[in-house]
């Protein structure tokens, strides 16, 4: 499933809205771990597209089918800039510049790779196997980036 991402800020929001419509039919529920996550990340990257590349994007997620324990979810957002992300430093009372690392520390995997004349972003989550009570610690990583503002629209 894709979304075509307009270079407007106000794309962000719908994307995330988007992609919490898609997973009622995969199995993950609205407030597991693994779907908040996931919509972090929507955020981020699809942010990452709008701002720093003024172009179209386009965001694709795979998604399990139906309630399986284990699974793995992909999130991409393509655009058609050749410029590759580059992961900053950034201080304390910067506005921005966290987005990749949030992205490094939320996901199991990511990384990205040359496409056409742009790229493609992606990263992976694992969902848990284990208890719903126990899987509270598998993704527990929003927690810790509970004292940054995210606007859920």
């Amino acid at each position: 499933m894709q979304l075509e991402i307009r270079p407007d800020p106000t794309e962000v929001g719908r994307a995330r809205r988007w992609a919490r419509s898609r997973l009622a039919g995969s199995g993950i529920a609205p407030d597991e771990p693994l779907a908040e996550t996931l919509i972090l990340l929507v955020s981020e990257l699809v942010t990452n597209a709008v701002v720093h590349t003024g172009r179209p994007a386009v965001l694709r997620l795979s998604l399990p089918e139906g309630a399986a324990d284990a699974a793995t979810v992909r999130l991409e957002v393509a655009d058609s800039s050749d410029r590759a992300p580059v992961p900053r430093c950034a201080d304390g009372d910067a506005t921005g510049g966290r987005g990749l690392a949030l992205v490094d520390g939320l996901a199991d995997r990511w990384g990205w790779s040359p496409e056409g004349a742009g790229k493609r972003i992606w990263c992976e989550l694992d969902r848990c196997t284990q208890p719903r009570e126990a899987s509270e610690a598998c993704h527990a990583g929003v927690a810790a980036y509970e004292g940054l503002a995210f606007e859920t629209v």
